[in-house]
């Protein structure tokens, strides 16, 4: 879509305005949504190291890992996003976790 044609979705102004501001309220909603969940996921770390304690495994399981970057780059095909931007993003989602679990060991 060339500059011309983005422009042609506005009749004004004022509708550019409209649209920029819905949006990005819109976007701190999902931003507060993200980071509730990304926490609601990061508690689970007490369940997960209780867990792999008892069964005798280590913090890291890299298995699990493929597992979950795999499924990741299956949903990014399936939504055209970008699979190395996700991947990064699983990457910090489970160095949170691991180093929750880590956390919760050392106590």
């Amino acid at each position: 879509m060339d500059e011309k044609e983005i422009k042609s979705l506005f009749e004004k102004e004022e509708d550019a305005c409209n649209v920029l501001e819905k949006s990005r309220k819109r976007i701190d909603e999902i931003d507060n949504d993200l980071v509730n969940l990304i926490s609601e996921r990061t508690s689970l770390a007490k369940d997960i190291v209780s867990a792999k304690v008892f069964l005798g495994m280590e913090i890291y399981d890299k298995s699990r890992e493929d597992e979950i970057h795999a499924k990741v780059s299956r949903l990014a095909q399936e939504k055209n996003m970008d699979d190395e931007v996700l991947s990064d993003i699983m990457n910090m989602l489970t160095i949170l976790s691991k180093n929750k679990q880590k956390e919760i060991l050392e106590e």
